[in-house]
Protein backbone atom coordinates (compact mmCIF):
# COMPACT_ATOMS: atom_id res chain seq x y z
CA UNK A 1 0.00 0.00 0.00
CA UNK A 2 1.36 3.37 -1.02
CA UNK A 3 1.34 6.04 1.67
CA UNK A 4 2.40 9.65 1.50
CA UNK A 5 3.22 11.57 4.65
CA UNK A 6 3.80 15.29 4.57
CA UNK A 7 5.68 17.27 7.17
CA UNK A 8 7.34 20.62 7.64
CA UNK A 9 4.34 22.88 7.83
CA UNK A 10 3.86 25.42 10.57
CA UNK A 11 3.43 29.06 11.45
CA UNK A 12 5.83 31.54 9.91
CA UNK A 13 5.97 35.30 9.53
CA UNK A 14 5.73 37.08 6.21
CA UNK A 15 8.98 36.73 4.31
CA UNK A 16 9.94 33.57 6.12
CA UNK A 17 10.71 30.13 4.74
CA UNK A 18 9.55 26.58 5.21
CA UNK A 19 10.54 23.30 3.63
CA UNK A 20 7.80 20.76 3.19
CA UNK A 21 8.64 17.08 2.88
CA UNK A 22 6.59 14.28 1.37
CA UNK A 23 7.81 10.81 2.24
CA UNK A 24 6.48 7.92 0.18
CA UNK A 25 6.31 4.34 1.38
CA UNK A 26 5.25 1.27 -0.52
CA UNK A 27 6.19 2.88 -3.84
CA UNK A 28 9.11 1.42 -5.77
CA UNK A 29 9.00 2.99 -9.23
CA UNK A 30 11.68 5.49 -10.19
CA UNK A 31 9.52 6.80 -13.02
CA UNK A 32 6.81 8.98 -11.55
CA UNK A 33 5.49 12.46 -11.12
CA UNK A 34 4.95 14.07 -7.78
CA UNK A 35 3.11 17.26 -7.11
CA UNK A 36 2.04 19.67 -4.45
CA UNK A 37 -1.44 21.09 -4.17
CA UNK A 38 -2.84 23.54 -1.67
CA UNK A 39 -6.31 24.28 -0.41
CA UNK A 40 -7.29 27.32 1.60
CA UNK A 41 -10.74 27.77 3.15
CA UNK A 42 -13.12 29.30 0.65
CA UNK A 43 -10.62 29.12 -2.19
CA UNK A 44 -10.21 26.86 -5.18
CA UNK A 45 -7.66 24.08 -4.85
CA UNK A 46 -4.46 25.05 -6.59
CA UNK A 47 -1.79 22.92 -8.18
CA UNK A 48 1.31 24.63 -6.85
CA UNK A 49 4.10 22.60 -8.36
CA UNK A 50 5.05 19.23 -9.79
CA UNK A 51 8.08 17.36 -11.05
CA UNK A 52 8.57 14.37 -13.32
CA UNK A 53 11.33 12.33 -11.71
CA UNK A 54 13.23 11.11 -14.77
CA UNK A 55 13.13 14.24 -16.89
CA UNK A 56 13.13 16.60 -13.91
CA UNK A 57 10.57 18.69 -15.73
CA UNK A 58 9.08 21.11 -13.25
CA UNK A 59 5.97 23.21 -13.10
CA UNK A 60 5.28 26.17 -10.86
CA UNK A 61 2.08 28.13 -10.54
CA UNK A 62 2.55 31.82 -11.30
CA UNK A 63 1.62 32.58 -7.72
CA UNK A 64 4.73 30.79 -6.41
CA UNK A 65 7.19 31.07 -9.26
CA UNK A 66 10.65 32.23 -8.19
CA UNK A 67 9.75 31.64 -4.53
CA UNK A 68 9.11 27.90 -4.34
CA UNK A 69 11.38 25.05 -5.45
CA UNK A 70 10.34 21.44 -5.86
CA UNK A 71 12.80 18.56 -5.70
CA UNK A 72 12.80 14.84 -5.21
CA UNK A 73 15.29 12.41 -3.72
CA UNK A 74 14.81 8.84 -4.93
CA UNK A 75 17.29 7.50 -2.37
CA UNK A 76 15.04 8.75 0.41
CA UNK A 77 11.69 8.30 -1.37
CA UNK A 78 11.04 11.88 -0.43
CA UNK A 79 9.99 15.01 -2.28
CA UNK A 80 10.44 18.51 -1.02
CA UNK A 81 8.90 21.91 -1.52
CA UNK A 82 11.18 24.73 -0.45
CA UNK A 83 9.08 27.82 0.14
CA UNK A 84 10.76 31.19 0.47
CA UNK A 85 9.48 34.75 0.77
CA UNK A 86 6.20 33.46 2.12
CA UNK A 87 3.11 35.64 1.90
CA UNK A 88 -0.18 35.55 3.82
CA UNK A 89 -1.87 34.27 0.67
CA UNK A 90 0.31 31.17 0.83
CA UNK A 91 -1.63 30.09 3.92
CA UNK A 92 -3.28 26.77 3.12
CA UNK A 93 -3.27 23.04 3.67
CA UNK A 94 -0.53 21.65 1.45
CA UNK A 95 -0.63 18.06 0.32
CA UNK A 96 1.45 15.99 -2.03
CA UNK A 97 0.31 13.65 -4.74
CA UNK A 98 2.13 10.88 -6.57
CA UNK A 99 1.60 8.61 -9.54
CA UNK A 100 3.77 6.49 -11.80
CA UNK A 101 1.60 7.26 -14.84
CA UNK A 102 1.41 11.02 -14.46
CA UNK A 103 3.64 13.50 -16.23
CA UNK A 104 4.52 17.01 -15.23
CA UNK A 105 4.75 19.69 -17.91
CA UNK A 106 6.45 22.99 -17.32
CA UNK A 107 3.59 25.03 -18.69
CA UNK A 108 0.54 22.98 -17.69
CA UNK A 109 -0.93 22.98 -14.18
CA UNK A 110 -1.05 19.49 -12.65
CA UNK A 111 -4.44 17.82 -12.61
CA UNK A 112 -5.41 16.20 -9.34
CA UNK A 113 -7.21 13.45 -11.25
CA UNK A 114 -3.91 12.29 -12.77
CA UNK A 115 -2.57 11.20 -9.40
CA UNK A 116 -3.68 8.06 -7.61
CA UNK A 117 -1.99 8.73 -4.31
CA UNK A 118 -2.44 11.68 -1.99
CA UNK A 119 -1.23 12.53 1.49
CA UNK A 120 -3.21 13.99 4.35
CA UNK A 121 -1.56 17.37 4.15
CA UNK A 122 0.41 19.74 6.32
CA UNK A 123 -0.84 23.16 7.34
CA UNK A 124 1.11 26.28 6.42
CA UNK A 125 0.12 29.54 8.06
CA UNK A 126 1.81 32.81 7.19
CA UNK A 127 1.16 35.66 9.59
CA UNK A 128 1.45 39.29 8.64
Amino acid sequence: EVQLVESGGGLVHVGGSLRLSCEASGFTSDDYAIGWFRQAPGKVREGVSCITARSETRYYADSVKDRFTISSDNTKNTAYLQMNSLKPEDTALYYCVLDDSALCYDDVPPAITAYNYQGQGTQVTVSS
